[in-house]
């Protein structure tokens, strides 16, 4: 799962690196998985540590991973009314101020470094766009960072989720079947999830045996998924045929 092999020596003697910049990626998966809904905490565990290995892969660039870091500060600042004395240095008075700002750092980090040595930022980005529902802007977005990443890179999965959820927010179920199909097919890693995602929009566009044949095959497919009880209550819900 994880994008290149394992952590550095040197990493590991940087722990107090480590530790801010973990915190952060952790802070951006958490405001992630109220967008993406995340289902398990043992998917919401791999996500966590996808994003702080590929964060701190993308800070052995010392300029481009200062300023990755800076970003995933800034994508899970808290937001507040009035910050109180002593609180976090980046905060926000609204959702829609964090993401616009979000968008804005992006697009510098973007122009000063590239997106071949940041394109952590273009899903960082595109995530920031679809929570402004600017639905456009974010399926390219998560298309260019699907371009962009190494075939391997852990955080793909991430980018074709996000345009299943956009083709959801558009109403196009039929486009969101299409991409959960493609999540499993290119993030092999998360077929389970995708398979479930894919049940559930063809059964809300009312297609019921694409569903259930889904669910039903879903134990052979995954056999080792977390997932299979979810799999089993959704196929449940559908009633039987």
């Amino acid at each position: 799962m994880v994008n290149g092999s394992v952590m550095s020596r040197k990493d590991m003697r940087e722990p107090d690196r480590f530790q801010v910049v973990a915190n952060q990626a952790a802070n951006w998966v958490a405001a992630r998985k109220k967008q993406v809904a995340l289902i398990g905490g043992a998917v919401v565990a791999v996500v966590l540590a996808v994003a702080v290995v590929a964060t701190v892969q993308a800070t052995r660039s010392e300029a481009a991973g200062m300023a990755i870091s800076a970003l995933l500060e800034t994508a899970a600042a808290p937001v507040m009314a009035k910050a109180p004395e002593g609180g976090p240095p980046k905060n926000f008075p609204s959702e829609e101020a964090k993401e616009k700002a979000v968008v804005a750092e992006a697009d510098s980090v973007l122009a000063e470094h590239g997106a071949s040595r940041a394109s952590l930022a273009l899903l960082i980005r595109a995530d920031a766009l679809y929570a402004l529902k600017d639905l456009d802007a974010a399926a390219a977005g998560y298309e260019a960072f699907l371009r962009t990443a190494s075939k391997d890179d852990s955080l793909r999965f991430g980018a074709l989720e996000g345009l299943g959820l956009v083709a959801e927010a558009r109403g196009d179920l039929v486009g969101a079947a299409k991409a959960y199909e493609r999540m499993a097919q290119d993030a092999p890693g998360f077929a389970d999830r995708a398979d479930l995602e894919r049940a559930r929009v063809l059964a809300a566009a009312g297609n019921i045996d694409g569903a259930r044949q889904l669910l039903v095959k879903f134990g052979e497919a995954h056999k080792d998924s977390t997932l299979a009880g979810l799999a089993a209550q959704q196929l449940a819900d559908l009633g039987a045929k």
